[in-house]
Formats: C-alpha cells, structure tokens, sequence
C-alpha cells in the first residue's frame, strides 16, 4: 500500500527539472530525485546561495513515490553485458536510458523496510547532520532499522525524515451544519445521519486500523482475532459507506454525492483550497501518520553534500518555508503560528502534540498478520 501510488500531481512552487550552477567536470554535484511538491523551489535556491563554492545541483521532481521505488530498484540491477552495451551504443535514444544513480531519493517510511531488505539503500552518517539531534526521538526511532528493514532501538539510521501527514476526515461543511454537529472522532463515521454518505480508502490498514483506533486499539495490532468486536464494528461501518476508493474519493464529496470522506492529508490539502465548502480534521483520539524520507541509495560513495542538503533541511528557519511554501508538516516542529497557514489547512498543519501522540506510523505487520488484515477486509466488503 502506498497513499500517493494514485497522487495527482498538485502542488504549488513545484520543481520541475531544476538544474542551478554551472556545469563542469570539476565542480561538485548533488543529484536529487525526490517527490513533487515536496520542496519548494525557494529552498533550493537558499541552499545554493549558502555555499561556497556554489556546487551544481540537479533536483528531478517525480510525480509518485511508487516511481521513486522503482527507480532504485532499477539502480540496483545488475550491469547489462557487453553484448547489450554494445548495441545499445548504436542506437542513440537507447544511450540514455538508466537514469544516473542520485545521491539522494526520496521515499515515503511504508516503503523503507522493502528498500532495506532488497538492500536499494544505505545507512545515512547522521553525525553528520548536525539537526539530527533536535529530532523528536519519535522520529529518529521510525527509521532506526535492522537490516531487515524493522524497527531496532540499536540499528543503523537508513533515512532522515523532511516532512509529513496524516489520515484525516474531510466533510462537507454545509451539510452537518444542518444536522447540527461537526465530525471531531471517528466513531461519528457510525451515526445514522451518514448512513451511505461516506467514502472510504480502499486500504485494509487503513479501514481497520480507523476502526481499532475507535477501540482503543493499535493500528499495528498483530492479532485481530484477539478483539472479538472488530469484526462486528467493521460490519456497522461497511453499512455507513457508500463506496470504497484509494483514487476518486473526494470527487463524490466535491458533488455532494457523500458528505464525508476519509482521506491522505496530501491529497485532501489542495481540494480545500478549492472548494471552500469543505472542512477536515485529524480525529481526536488519533490517525494514521506518513513521513516522507531522504534516502542514500546503494552504491552512492560521497555524502558530504548530501548530508548538508539534509541537514539544511531540518533547519528551523528551513523547516518553516518548507511547511508553509508546500503546505505540510514538518518533524523538527517549527513555530507556526495560525496566521501564517489559510484557515481551511488550520486543522490538520497547526500542530496538536496531544493528538499527534496519540497517532501511529503504520509499521511493518508479520505476512500472518498482512494476510489476516486483507482477508478480514474482503469478507466484510463482500457485505
């Protein structure tokens, strides 16, 4: 499961193949590949000017995170042989087909324990990165890994995080204004005044982790056959929805076919811009949270400029343009005050520490438990 495997590519100040410095054998290079929308073209700039040497940098923007994944497990191919080279030498738009390694990619934490595994990524130096230290331990703790890719209190730092969001309910303002009550948790997806006025992801993590979380539960619970009432929860909810999709679910709400949905703060973010009859919130007893991540690819030797790319990233002042100028959140926590985010977007990128403990990173489940939850999943959508 990837939240933005389906991510219309939105998103102001967007890069689009940036290329800042002059170019030259001799002068050091950064090579980028990271998310679109992710960091506004502002940063880059302010980076550059920071150093001296001015350095070429090359930030290639890319529209999924799904492609970023793949693009490392292209990287780590094997070399063709020198059969294949050889022909491929002949036939100019086939020259340039392997991208060139970069030496930073970003990847979103669902993916970094297959990354680990498949062995497409190093550990970062993160004595390097002098910001690490003014992490949240929360932080440093998701990307602390074994070389399985699952978490260890004494493993090795495979990732540095850049930004980040939640699973949220977005509904249509104008019509629980005429019921009388705004959704705030997630057990008001089970009242009947939203009976079929709901859509939800198509994410068996996702539904029935909103529904262990309206228990009291864990996202990441092992085992489901341990909660006698969640399979009877699931089957209340499934009543309450009209459709179940991880592409088109907001379409329906912009249309008020449903008047409520529950979303990827990154895809929810844009819509509210747009429709201002919409509103969304981070339920209070807690939501599913992503991150985006800088990773090392495998292969990649120098990491000095790299490190200073990340670690001017987590810089406070930094940290702010990137959650504002890209409308996120930012794991360093930087001082934003209300009036400096557009009203719609209060909700979910003004920081409530209360709610945000009470949230979870969706962690890596055993293949019993992956196959528990999706089995669950598709019997109480068959009805």
């Amino acid at each position: 499961m990837d939240r933005r495997s389906f991510l219309l590519a939105t998103g102001t100040l967007a890069l689009s193949q940036l290329l800042i410095g002059c170019s030259g054998n001799n002068k050091t290079q950064l090579k980028v590949q990271l998310l679109k929308g992710s960091i506004p073209g502002q940063v880059v700039n302010k980076f550059q000017k920071a150093l001296q040497p001015q350095p070429q940098l090359k930030f290639s923007p890319v529209g999924q995170i799904q492609d970023l994944y793949k693009q490392l497990q292209n990287w780590h191919k094997p070399p063709e042989s020198k059969d294949e080279q050889g022909w491929r030498r002949l036939i100019p738009w086939q020259q340039d087909q392997k991208t060139a390694i970069a030496d930073l990619v970003t990847l979103g934490d669902y993916w970094l324990k297959s990354a680990i595994e498949q062995k497409l990524i190093q550990p970062i130096n993160e004595p390097q990165i002098k910001q690490w230290t003014n992490l949240d331990d929360r932080w440093k703790q998701l990307v602390r890994r074994n070389d399985q890719g699952n978490l260890d209190s004494q493993g090795k730092v495979w990732a540095v995080p850049y930004r980040w969001g939640s699973t949220v309910i977005v509904y249509n303002r104008k019509k629980f204004q005429q019921l009388g009550w705004t959704p705030q948790d997630w057990s008001d997806l089970w009242r009947d005044e939203v009976r079929s006025r709901i859509s939800l992801l198509n994410q068996p993590r996702e539904v029935i982790g909103l529904v262990l979380k309206k228990l009291g539960k864990s996202y990441n619970t092992e085992k489901l056959d341990q909660i006698p009432e969640l399979e009877k929860e699931l089957r209340t909810l499934n009543q309450q929805v009209k459709f179940y999709s991880s592409q088109t679910y907001l379409e329906p709400l912009i249309i008020e076919d449903t008047w409520l949905a529950v979303g990827w703060s990154d895809d929810v973010i844009p819509v509210l811009a747009s429709y201002p009859h919409l509103t969304a919130i981070i339920p209070q007893s807690g939501t599913a949270l992503w991150a985006d991540l800088w990773v090392r690819p495998t292969g990649v030797d120098k990491d000095t400029l790299a490190n200073q790319w990340i670690d001017f990233c987590l810089q406070p002042a930094i940290a702010k343009d990137i959650s504002v100028l890209s409308k996120t959140n930012s794991p360093i926590a930087p001082n934003i005050t209300s009036s400096e985010i557009q009203e719609p977007l209060r909700n979910i990128l003004v920081n409530n520490r209360e709610v945000f403990t009470k949230s979870e990173f969706l962690l890596p489940l055993s293949p019993s438990a992956t196959k528990e939850y999706e089995n669950l999943f598709a019997l109480i959508q068959k009805g």
